[in-house]
């Protein structure tokens, strides 16, 4: 079931892909660009979430840490 979803998959985002950029190529071609445009599609969108993630991972300990600070100076000892 894998190998024909992919085909299924790689036709229609080959197909709506074609028709969007005016293009005319045949249905193997077509099949091929939508399977070769999931492929890097998906390396783009894993390489910007995992940038992503670690970036909001920062951002999220500089603001618990500024917030702990000001904990502790509002409520720490004097």
């Amino acid at each position: 079931m894998g190998i024909l979803w992919l085909l299924i998959i790689g036709a229609a985002a080959g197909f709506f892909a074609t028709r969007v950029m005016q293009v005319r190529t045949g249905v193997l071609q077509t099949v091929a660009l939508g399977m070769g445009g999931a492929l890097i599609g998906g390396l783009v969108l894993r390489g910007l979430i995992a940038m992503t993630g670690a970036l909001a991972g920062l951002v999220g300990a500089v603001l618990g840490a500024m917030l702990l600070i000001w904990i502790l100076q509002r409520f720490g000892p004097r």
